[in-house]
């Protein structure tokens, strides 16, 4: 207790435990109020996503093809902590590998049946499909990466370079200097601890949807309250344990198991699947998403009283700008010894094109199938965690593939989990640094207890769009966060010697030198190895 740093620790304790005593006491009242407030947020303030979103991505291929791309993170002579595979895959499965698994079937059906009605597009025509899958590139390619990759880089110059305490406020000193340290960093962490624990929850409630309707789908046993709180307290039990044992004696073998699974399944699905059907409307759909690329982004329905922006683009900025930061944090940690450049090339760069070739398979296949038959949109009735069941179903071997699918849907979470409640821990407590980078077991079994009861609770009554919903009340100030740290970005990429420690690393004209020999490398193990154990 003593570790604690209360302004940190307890606001977003105390608000989620009134959260589902309230949604207890009056649930109706309690799901009214949130969607009320969310109605306000993204109807608002549309605008302020689309153009932050936009301004982050144009930040971020500006820092890739700068000078300050050649910076090393944590100075000339640090060694990358993993090699490019174990870099990767743990990107991959810690941000975005539970979404891409859930949605690649299921949200182009929906963009499919049900494409804007301001747009006049007929459903389940061709101009729905190239539509539905270059919406996919939107929501899943390169602009939700990017709103990722600005707190990710700057947190790690500003940890590792600049030699800042372990809080997201550290990312804000070349703005506002030492002074955002302190009880502003506790409240600025307060708000993105907030906001992370709701996503995790929503994240959590999606996957105990998930592999709760794979568990129905094979042994035909009802979901329920009851089959909902076994799958939580499994997959709790494990991302705990796994984050228990140190964060990359876990995570690492976790992510490398996992990304094996993902390509077996996305080779099973292309090889199986309708091959020629894919590409050739990822072609078409990837044409008409450079094409539309600035109208689909900004797409706020507003002219036409559209409601499907809110429901789709916006309801993903804010859910993604939610999440960004401290996985920014995380993403940033597993950094160390990287240079910025390439850093932006594992941690944005590839996931986004593994993304638009996840989407391209899973989702082609999916309109291929509903265009043909039509009976994914009926399983999708029920929930859209029940349409990739369907999906399987239809091919051979279904009864393999479909436990290895319901395998890395757990494997994803916990992966992701793993990560995130360390990075909780050490938010919430004093003492974290590049020396001592682990929180105490205590307050990782604790923020993995909260999030699971959390979840429960709200799947149990409200319903994951309930926490779905609390996670966007944090997308709001994130936004401004986020866009703080571009500022702040923007002027160490301008001048990267006036703000790194290791001056040494620079030319006389300020120029990021960017050799790195052998020996310097070997010299760097003891740091390694205190940040890996």
């Amino acid at each position: 207790m003593k570790k604690i740093r209360p302004i940190a620790f307890w606001p977003p304790v105390i608000l989620f435990i009134t959260a589902c005593v309230y949604n207890f006491i009056d649930q109706e009242h309690f799901v009214k109020m949130i969607n009320y407030a969310n109605e306000k947020l993204m109807g608002n303030f549309s605008w302020a996503f689309c153009l932050g979103v936009l301004i982050m991505l144009g930040v971020i291929v500006y820092v890739m093809f700068s000078k300050f791309g050649n910076v090393r993170i944590g100075g000339r002579d640090a060694a990358p902590m993993l090699d490019d595979v174990r870099y990767f895959s743990i990107t991959l499965t810690s941000i975005i590998a539970i979404g891409i698994l859930f949605w690649g079937t299921s949200e182009p059906l929906y963009h499919l049946i049900t494409p804007p009605e301001s747009l006049h597009i007929p459903p389940k025509s061709p101009e729905a499909a190239v539509f539905a899958m270059s919406t996919l590139f939107i929501h899943w390619g390169f602009l939700p990466l990017a709103i990722y990759a600005v707190p990710t880089i700057m947190f790690a110059f500003a940890f590792y370079n600049m030699k800042k305490p372990y809080t997201l406020a550290s990312t804000l000193t070349p703005v506002f200097g030492n002074k955002i340290l302190g009880r502003w960093a506790q409240g600025i962490d307060a708000v993105c601890m907030y906001a992370l624990i709701a996503g995790m929850s929503a994240s959590l409630g999606t996957g105990v949807l998930s592999i709760a309707g794979g568990l129905k789908y094979l042994t035909g046993i009802q979901t329920g309250a009851l089959l909902w709180a076994m799958v939580d307290i499994a997959v709790v039990a494990t991302f705990v344990i796994s984050s228990i044992t140190g964060i990359f004696n876990g995570i690492k073998r976790l992510s490398e198991i996992n990304f094996i699974i993902f390509l077996i399944l996305a080779a099973f699905v292309f090889i199986v699947g309708p091959t020629f059907f894919m590409l050739n409307l990822g072609v078409e759909a990837f044409a008409n998403h450079l094409q539309t690329f600035f109208t689909k982004a900004s797409f706020t329905g507003a002219a036409a009283n559209d409601p499907w922006a809110g429901w789709w683009t916006i309801f993903y900025w804010c859910n993604w700008l939610a999440w960004a930061p401290i996985s920014g944090m995380f993403l940033g940690r597993i950094s160390y010894g990287q240079t910025v450049r390439k850093a932006l090339i594992v941690t944005f760069v590839l996931p986004a094109l593994f993304d638009i070739g996840w989407m391209t398979i899973f989702g082609g296949a999916a309109i291929k199938m509903e265009l043909a038959k039509g009976n994914l949109m009926k399983a999708i009735g029920d929930g859209p965690e029940f349409g990739v069941y369907a999906f399987f179903s239809q091919y051979p071997i279904a009864y393999i593939i479909i436990p290895v699918f319901i395998g890395c849907m757990f494997l994803s979470y916990v992966t992701g989990s793993d990560a995130y409640t360390t990075t909780l821990g050490g938010m919430s407590t004093t003492g974290i640094s590049q020396e001592d980078p682990e929180p105490s077991i205590k307050m990782k079994i604790f923020w993995g207890a909260i999030i699971g009861v959390v979840t429960w609770v709200m799947i149990s009554s409200a319903g994951v769009n309930g926490i779905k919903m609390l996670s966007n009340l944090g997308g709001g100030p994130a936004l401004l966060l986020e866009i703080m740290i571009c500022v702040s970005l923007i002027k160490v990429a301008l001048n990267p010697k006036k703000y790194d420690t290791f001056k040494q690393d620079y030319t006389e004209d300020g120029i990021p030198i960017k050799s790195v020999t052998k020996k310097a490398l070997m010299s760097d193990k003891a740091v390694k190895e205190n940040i890996l154990n």
